[in-house]
């Protein structure tokens, strides 16, 4: 009876050569390398990701209740002018109500403006920290 296994013994042993052999162990060793390099990135990354929104979360939450609390101060300042409106006695004193209140609510206006304008740029400035601080990881500067 014929041995048909092509494992057998009666088959010429094929042996890998030494060179290809320490090639194929290379490769797989900077495989190994550059998958740990790219975990490594990938999970830095995730961190940055994570450290942006829950800034840019935190700031958007200061900037509305900036608005809000800016809102009430206008909804109270017209509605202390419509009382004052209603107590005057003449055009003349209607008139000048009206005016200085004008100038108030303008210059409200301009002061609201500048904190809102000081607060964005205090949220954008904290919400690119976490991506500054990354990059200046993964890039450092030349000597």
């Amino acid at each position: 009876m014929a041995n048909n296994d092509p494992f057998s013994a009666s088959v010429i042993p094929f042996e890998v050569p030494e060179q290809m052999r320490a090639f194929a162990e290379k490769g797989v060793s900077q495989a190994r390398d550059s998958y740990a390099k790219f975990k490594d990135a990938a999970e830095t990354h995730n961190g940055t990701i994570e450290a942006v929104f829950t800034t840019a979360s935190k700031g958007a939450s200061e900037y509305s209740a900036k608005l809000m609390e800016i809102m009430k101060a206008n909804t109270t300042a017209n509605l202390d002018f419509a009382q004052e409106l209603l107590g005057v006695k003449s055009p003349t004193e209607a008139m000048e109500l009206w005016t200085s209140h004008a100038r108030k609510q303008f210059e409200t206006f301009t002061a609201q403006t500048k904190q809102l304008a000081e607060l964005g740029q205090k949220v954008a400035a904290e919400t690119v920290e976490p991506i500054k601080a990354s990059a200046s990881k993964l890039f450092k500067p030349a000597a």
